[in-house]
């Protein structure tokens, strides 16, 4: 597929015109990942990792509204069509959707930033037009170490301070690392918060994503007073905590509710290989440290080598080599119709955006999108306009919708 490629400044745009040759068209549906694979494991099912390719139709570019952004982490639709957006310093801005760039909002807690550390993901209630309410995780910095934590506060009016601000919940234990916080928030359609936390990454702290007496590695669910959510499957289940939803998760990044089904997916990061697109289901077991599809940075193999094992779940998707996925959004807009319930994962050492098409749970199609940008996409929305919002950590703001 030929791209007309143009230079990207702020305000500059990426035209993509889907004019496929005929060659072009003989080669489609061929995966679009063609990289040697970290290992020789095999997958569980036929379609669980190099799907075949599909190809947008409708043409579409993205556009840079803003390139003046500080490591942006998190990003949030406004009811006016403003974004409220994290960086990983500690900072919070208001963005316009022209791309102009707010002062640092009052208010926010100390973040340790160091490592993979930071103001992390971020929500807005689904009153808060009414109630100005906004939830984020962080990375808490602690007497005895850090980790990943969520506060919420109100929004003044006039978007230069919040409010009342109050941690809600803390991942105990405390580390004293600086890696794999999880970290996003996401709200269900009954009102209560999802929460994705990692298990800070160290060979010492890896068993406790299957401990369920501890709140790493894995996702909670919580009230908005960060209480255990009504009808959580650990509740009443003595030496298991009773906010766990699921456990035996390594450092999930992307968590979104399927708005057909209602049901919530998260992506989360595999070591060198293994990178997981996972549908979570309560009360389930997702299998880290014991089985996974990627291997040790260093190239020696993780644990006993098993991929499969009874009782835990298989990832619907995996990808080797990975390509990092970070914030997630189904679209539900109407700007481009084939994009219509399509996954779309932020991917940061993979550069680009990637789209996934599931039919029955399962992906059957993926693509890659902007990925000759050279940019770390690390959080993505549907705005109103239908339109996709995608934040980098060099500091862009772009806009994909329907040229």
């Amino acid at each position: 597929m030929k791209f007309a490629i143009h230079a990207l400044v702020a305000g500059a745009s990426l035209a993509l015109a889907p004019s496929v040759s005929i060659a072009q068209q003989a080669a489609a549906g061929s995966p679009v990942e063609t990289k040697k694979a970290n290992s020789e494991y095999k997958s569980a099912f036929a379609g669980q990792t190099r799907i075949g390719s599909v190809v947008t139709k409708t043409p579409y570019e993205g556009k840079v509204l803003t390139s003046s952004l500080e490591r942006p982490w998190g990003i949030a639709v406004l009811p006016d069509g403003k974004f409220i957006v994290t960086e990983k310093g500690g900072t919070m801005r208001i963005v316009t959707a022209a791309g102009e760039v707010g002062k640092p909002i009052d208010g926010v807690p100390k973040v340790n930033s160091d490592g993979q550390g930071g103001l992390l993901g971020i929500t807005l209630d689904p009153a808060f037009a009414q109630n100005r309410m906004v939830y984020w995780a962080f990375s808490e910095p602690l007497a005895d170490g850090n980790l990943t934590a969520v506060a919420k506060g109100k929004l003044s009016a006039d978007g230069t301070k919040l409010e009342n601000v109050k941690v809600i919940y803390q991942a105990t234990p405390a580390y004293k690392g600086t890696l794999h916080y999880g970290g996003r928030v996401k709200f269900a359609k009954d009102g209560n918060l999802f929460v994705s936390t990692g298990e800070r990454s160290d060979l010492v702290t890896r068993p406790q994503a299957q401990d369920l007496n501890s709140g790493l590695g894995k996702v909670i669910r919580i009230t908005t007073d960060g209480k255990p959510a009504k009808g959580n499957p650990f509740i009443g289940k003595e030496g298991a905590r009773p906010e766990l939803y699921s456990y035996g998760h390594r450092n999930v990044q992307g968590l979104a509710i399927n708005p057909v089904t209602g049901d919530l997916w998260e992506t989360e990061f595999g070591p060198r290989g293994g990178d997981e697109i996972n549908r979570v289901q309560p009360g389930k077991n997702y299998g880290w440290p014991t089985i996974t599809y990627g291997i040790e940075y260093s190239g020696k193999q993780i644990g006993d080598v098993i991929q499969q094992k009874e009782g835990m779940e298989q990832p619907v998707y995996y990808y080797d080599p990975v390509i990092s996925p970070s914030g997630i959004t189904f679209y539900d807009g109407k700007q481009i119709a084939e994009w219509k319930d399509n996954l779309f994962i932020s991917s940061l050492s993979g550069m680009h955006v990637c789209r996934i098409v599931l039919k029955d749970n399962k992906v059957v199609g993926e693509e890659r999108l902007l990925s000759g940008e050279n940019q770390r996409f690390r959080d993505i929305t549907e705005g109103h306009d239908g339109a996709l919002y995608a934040v980098t950590d060099q500091g862009r703001l772009y806009k994909i919708g329907k040229k």
